[in-house]
């Protein structure tokens, strides 16, 4: 691995798959190489579409031994890590933005046994985590305004995700680092090079039905970043 320490991951977003056929689209993605798939919720408060629930989750965790990723774009992400839990989610990820303490979210996320991430989206300071930071098991940096897939990266956010590198290696913790939005191998490579570890791709992926070439392009990318950000 071009890092030689990072794990870098590749997330498939199974909101850009074809809903009709998502079966195929999660076997695609494990078979093209996917290290893990990303699954978001949307309760219609919170962001103004209404997608995933915990039938979904367990639907999928039937057909994947892959990490599931479930992005908790909810206004009361308290009252649901059970059932995403139990539906088969290995990594919750709230919004710093919710409803809810977010010291309290990760505290009951560990509580019950599952990973937790925090997410901010592309307006909000990376300081709105600071009170969980160093408990986190993963920093989501969205690099577009959650809500609707297909939106174009936000170069903004880049000097964010720095900062989130910097914080996690004085830590000195495996803290992923994952960008969320826009993500094609273009935009990889400078979420890369920025020190993002965990990529969610959605369109970049599924469009063309090419999945596993999709997913190398994307792969090449990533490893690129990498080691321009060693150099």
């Amino acid at each position: 691995m071009p890092t030689g320490r990072r794990r870098l991951r590749l997330a498939p977003s199974l909101l850009s798959a074809d809903f009709a056929a998502l079966g195929d689209a999660v076997r695609a993605a494990e078979a093209g190489g996917a290290d893990a798939l990303h699954l978001d919720v949307m309760d219609g408060h919170f962001v103004p579409n209404i997608s995933f629930g915990p039938a979904l989750v367990a639907a999928v965790r039937a057909r994947t031994r892959l990490p599931l990723d479930v992005h908790l774009m909810i206004s009361d992400p308290l009252r649901y890590l059970e059932p995403f839990h139990r539906s088969g989610g290995d990594t919750l990820v709230f919004h710093v933005e919710s409803d809810a303490d977010p010291e309290e979210v990760v505290r009951r996320a560990h509580a019950i046994g599952v990973e937790v991430g925090g997410a901010v989206k592309p307006e909000t300071p990376l300081a709105a985590l600071d009170r969980v930071f160093d408990r986190l098991d993963q920093v989501l940096v969205m690099s577009v305004h959650p809500g609707f897939s297909g939106q174009e990266f936000l170069p903004d956010v880049v000097p964010k995700l720095r900062e989130a590198r910097r914080r996690i290696d004085r830590s000195g913790t495996t803290t992923d680092l994952s960008i969320d939005g826009g993500v094609t191998a273009s935009t990889a490579v400078v979420a890369a090079e920025a020190g993002a570890t965990f990529f969610v791709c959605g369109n970049a992926v599924f469009a063309g039905g090419e999945v596993a070439a999709n997913l190398r392009r994307l792969r090449a990318a990533v490893d690129e970043g990498a080691v321009r950000a060693i150099r």
